[in-house]
């Protein structure tokens, strides 16, 4: 007689009476039976079992662990929080070129806001915009303001995560709506070469290499580099997207329990700006009819858009038993943008004419990021209860140097554009240095009740000061501090089917670094969140479902009122539902469906906006993503996917008189696998659907994406 049970993908069983929730730990009894009456004999083998890792790789499309909702290895299905993972096998089926890219198919998200745009990763969480502030990787922070703005290359990143909702009671300042934690490609003992290749229509290619593996026998020293070229044109005219990218790492493993990873990357981009077109003329039919989506409205002699940047920092990890870790994770970064660009700023006159008004608009921002994240991890019972606490102090130190100039530039003849005629400007209206301390401290208890309840109970206090020194208005400098209380509770319940409803509350609190048109500083946002969900990992298949219903109020919100102009109002509400499902229902079928509906309301503002959606914040989203695999027979490697993603209307400008139609695109992918070669041809946009992707303002409206086919072919050793 014999019986085996298999550890999980995931380490944990769920129907296995007193061994439910045993980490990744199988057991196997071999029992010899003899005559009836005999004596039986036991023998009990326990094997050791891989589990997936918080922060690796994972296999196939359904992740079942993120560290992200809570800084610990947890299972999603122990989290009280919507959180959605886009892993490395998502990524490379999508062929995706960018972090919007990857996230079309995530719930909760809105990608690429801005449409066609090379320069930045633009996205909004729960209907709110979050680049600025929750934009992460690795757990830490990538603070943006003004025109400083970081970006990550997706080939250097292991696994994408979305938050959703607040989450500063981990992470201190933070948008209200979510964030994305980037996790980036990690040395591992495994040898590693791999080599990709590719282009698309517009001329745009690329080559990287992923090499790594151990430099001793003993595996103490293991090290990874991941590098990427890409140089070519873009869907508009005189525009290339060119970038280089190096990311070298290296891991020590002295002893079992410590760890120590030294990690840097290089990212330097060159590229052009964005096209900002009025309304009539692109959502709507001008007299002269449309504007077309590869018209440069720049000067090509004049605009360029230059990001280098530098990151470099370490991971430590001890354990000095399995009651007690700690953990530093500490970078250091370094930005700097030169940017110069003529933009629309709507219609010089008549729109019947044709002659688009255009600024002329330069910065050249400098900017530095320290930042340093102190844990230490506990692990404990108290009678019935086990927990996981977790004690935190981060700092954060950010420094600009903010220099922004703008004149009145040319109109440009949108039927018959004439380039050349313009001066670099030469008055500033911002010079700023800027600087921003932000000390926070921060517990967490993980509480675990027969493998069954989760309570998560999570405290924060932060300190946050900022010296602003205005160079050309000196009585506007400011120097100051606020300090405020973040928190959040969470409860979930698993029952063994898989089935887990959860609720939760949570707080936030964000300083926002930068100042209205007046030159005053921006007032600290705050929100708050009720959310109630049912996560659902049914037993004995690789599927997981997230249903979540919240509301979310954001106060002394930061939003614009046209190109460049920001300012606060007091109150936006956002109400919605959200759902995805991710599931292999045969070997080599894989499947993502998700769905966002929102209710967005400005509660507080100015009386003429007061009870009106935000501008450019669309309230309906819905994707599907299939792509299957044949596994067997002479057709064995060669998969196809194809995906449909829909986006709803939103408002061009805050009165909501302008509306810009939502839009349905469709995506398509053929795969070929043999060996050690892969080859694949994608097509984003299939149809070549010609659309708006949002409006800032009636001046201010940007083309999305039109359709790409691109080819690549990769080696792996």
């Amino acid at each position: 007689m014999f019986a085996q049970f298999r550890c999980p993908r995931g380490g944990r069983f769920h129907s296995l009476g007193m061994f439910a929730g045993v980490s990744c730990l199988a057991f196997a009894t071999v029992a010899s039976a003899q005559e009836e009456g005999s004596a039986i004999t036991l023998e009990t083998v326990r094997v050791q079992g891989e589990r997936e890792q918080a922060t690796g790789p994972i296999e196939g499309y359904t992740a079942e662990r993120s560290a992200s909702g809570t800084k610990t290895d947890t299972e999603l299905i122990e989290t009280p929080q919507a959180i959605s993972v886009v892993g490395r096998e998502q990524m490379d089926a999508q062929q995706v070129q960018s972090v919007v890219e990857a996230t079309r198919y995530t719930p909760g998200v809105r990608a690429g806001t801005f449409g066609a745009d090379s320069r930045n990763d633009w996205f909004l969480v729960r209907g709110f915009t979050s680049q600025d502030s929750g934009y992460y990787l690795d757990g830490l922070q990538l603070f943006s303001s003004s025109f400083a703005t970081w970006r990550l290359e997706p080939f250097g990143l292991e696994r994408i995560e979305a938050v959703r909702g607040p989450s500063s009671v981990l992470y201190g300042g933070t948008n209200p709506g979510g964030l994305l934690n980037l996790v980036s490609k990690k040395p591992s003992a495994r040898t590693l070469l791999h080599l990709e290749a590719g282009i698309n229509e517009f001329g745009n290619g690329y080559g990287a290499v992923d090499v790594g593996g151990s430099i001793d026998q003993g595996e103490r020293w293991l090290y990874r580099v991941s590098a990427l070229g890409r140089g070519g044109g873009t869907q508009v005219e005189h525009t290339n997207n060119d970038r280089l990218f190096l990311a070298p790492s290296v891991t020590w493993v002295p002893a079992k329990s410590t760890t120590l990873t030294l990690h840097g990357s290089y990212l330097r981009d060159r590229t052009r700006g964005q096209n900002f077109l009025p309304y009539v003329g692109t959502v709507v039919d001008a007299p002269y009819g449309r504007i077309p989506t590869d018209l440069f409205t720049s000067e090509p002699d004049l605009d360029h858009f230059k990001r280098d940047q530098f990151l470099v920092g370490y991971e430590f990890e001890h354990r000095f038993s399995e009651a007690w870790t700690v953990r530093q994770n500490l970078r250091y970064g370094h930005l700097k943008i030169d940017f110069q660009n003529y933009y629309g700023v709507g219609y010089a006159g008549d729109p019947a004419d044709a002659q688009l008004a255009r600024g002329n608009f330069v910065t050249v921002p400098e900017a530095d990021l320290f930042t340093v994240d102190n844990q230490v991890q506990a692990r404990f019972e108290t009678g019935p209860l086990v927990h996981r606490v977790l004690l935190g102090v981060d700092y954060k130190n950010y420094r600009i140097a903010d220099e922004q100039g703008y004149e009145a530039g040319t109109p440009l003849d949108l039927r018959n554009p004439v380039y050349g005629s313009y001066a670099p400007p030469e008055s500033r209206y911002t010079l700023n240095e800027t600087a921003q301390n932000q000390l926070g401290v921060y517990l967490q208890d993980q509480i675990q009740l027969a493998t069954r309840w989760n309570l998560v109970l999570s405290g924060r206090h932060d300190w946050v000061s900022t010296d602003l020194e205005n160079q050309i208005l000196p009585e506007a400098s400011y120097d100051g501090s606020v300090k405020s209380f973040s928190g959040r509770a969470g409860l979930i319940y698993t029952f063994d089917s898989g089935f887990a409803p959860y609720v939760s509350y949570a707080r936030s609190f964000n300083p926002v670094a930068g100042t209205t048109a007046a030159g005053e500083l921006f007032e600290p946002e705050t929100g708050q969140q009720v959310e109630a969900g049912l996560k659902i990992q049914p037993e004995g298949m690789n599927s997981t479902l997230g249903l979540s219903v919240f509301e979310l109020r954001r106060q002394n919100f930061v939003t614009t009122d046209g190109a460049f102009n920001q300012l606060q109002i007091g109150e936006v509400r956002s109400r919605g539902a959200e759902l995805e499902v991710i599931t292999q229902l045969l070997p080599g079928l894989s499947v993502i469906g998700t769905a966002s509906v929102y209710g967005l309301e400005i509660t507080d503002g100015t009386d003429f906006e007061t009870g009106k959606t935000p501008v450019g914040s669309p309230e309906l989203m819905a994707s599907l993503w299939v792509d299957y695999t044949f596994q067997q027979g002479t057709l064995e490697g060669l998969g196809a996917g194809a995906g449909i993603r829909s986006v709803g209307r939103s408002f061009a400008d805050r009165a909501n008189t302008l509306e810009v139609p939502g839009f349905t695109l469709v995506d398509l992918g053929l795969h070929y696998q043999r060996n050690h070669w892969r080859a694949a041809i994608n097509v984003a946009n299939l149809l070549d659907d010609e659309y708006v992707s949002s409006c800032s303002s009636e001046a201010a409206c940007f083309y999305g994406d039109q359709r790409r086919a691109a080819l690549n072919v990769g080696y792996t050793w």
